[in-house]
């Protein structure tokens, strides 16, 4: 399928750039049978789904990937941590500017770490080797909220506060991502437990959200496009939720496209022990002709144009209509992205 078929016009003024205080964004309601649009509150989230419903939400949690450091000639350098290896010391990361981390290439951060550039991969990753573990103490001090970069903050500049709060959703456990399952930004305990008031049931499953996931769409056709692998971990009590929900015919409502790629995803793999956790890597990238199997209802932000976010919106409710329903957002004044306004597609 064509990738400028999922093209659209955002103005500038429309991506949120602060947070506001959870539960208070707006939400587009865009029913996928009909098309219909309604506005609401996030707020409502609770009277607006059904008693038996079952939330499923993404319980990972953010590390402060985002390094900065100097190299040999006082320059700053950004180093976006991806993944490690077992003793903390190596790890695949991104490095802007590239051309001060070049193979060999030292780099000084805070409370005297050091590293050295081990390797440049072919996709441009670096391999990076430090002087010490990176534990998660010392990467909670020296470590910067990786914020996507169409939020504007000063590079090099300690987090905001706020930032680092609101960067990280109510359901958040371990630390394993670099991007924050943001459909899930948006709740409160006040929320969850009017939600629970309400017979609606809430499980927890974990994608450990990757650079891939927001990696952009660069080719004409989404045939050539790929994402790379993420782990996701359904935890024994979700599954016979999600399996309860679905033979009593009750709705499974996805909190994100993290969830709807999980959720997706598991009903394409072997059961394994129905009392077991279900651990496996994914790279399915959901595209409009997908049958969904498990998700019925999806909540979710708005997202960038011509990426593989807002392909999987458009497999669940049509593309014209999520692009109807965006031209609409941007003029009722919604806010778009990672701290924006959500959507709930049923």
């Amino acid at each position: 399928m064509r990738v400028d078929l999922f093209d659209y016009d955002l103005p500038a003024e429309r991506i949120a750039q602060e947070a506001r205080p959870r539960g208070t964004s707006r939400l587009l309601i865009l029913d996928r049978r009909t098309g219909a649009i309604a506005h609401r509150k996030f707020a409502e989230l609770p009277d607006l789904l059904r008693a038996g419903d079952l939330l499923v939400s993404n319980d990972v949690a953010v590390r402060p990937a985002r390094l900065y450091g100097r190299d040999s000639a006082g320059r700053l350098v950004e180093i976006f941590l991806l993944s490690q290896n077992a003793e903390a010391t190596r790890w695949s990361a991104l490095a802007k500017p590239g051309r001060r981390a070049k193979p060999g290439s030292r780099i000084a951060f805070d409370e005297g770490l050091s590293a050295e550039v081990v390797e440049v991969r072919g996709d441009g990753g670096r391999d990076i080797l430090f002087d010490r573990p990176l534990d998660p103490a010392l990467l909670d001090r020296i470590g910067r909220t990786p914020l996507p970069p169409y939020i504007r903050r000063e590079a090099g500049a300690p987090d905001r506060p706020e930032d680092r709060a609101a960067y990280q959703t109510v359901f958040a456990r371990e630390p394993l991502a670099v991007a924050a399952p943001t459909a899930g930004l948006h709740f409160t305990e006040e929320i969850l437990a009017a939600l629970r008031e309400r017979g609606i049931g809430i499980a927890d499953l974990t994608l450990a959200v990757g650079a891939g996931t927001f990696k952009p769409v660069t080719v004409e056709d989404t045939e050539a496009h790929t994402l790379p692998a993420e782990d996701v971990v359904v935890p024994s009590a979700a599954r016979a939720a999600i399996a309860r929900a679905k033979r009593d015919a009750r709705r499974v409502v996805a909190v994100g496209t993290t969830v709807a790629r999980s959720l997706e995803a598991a009903a394409r793999r072997p059961d394994g022990p129905p009392d077991a956790d279900l651990r496996f890597a994914t790279d399915l990238f959901i595209t409009p002709g997908l049958e969904f199997r498990v998700v019925d209802a999806l909540l979710t932000n708005f997202h960038l144009p011509r990426s593989s976010l807002l392909m999987l919106v458009s497999a669940f409710a049509g593309r014209e209509r999520v692009l109807e329903a965006y031209a609409e957002a941007i003029e009722e004044g919604y806010l778009f992205y990672s701290f924006g306004d959500a959507m709930l597609i049923a």
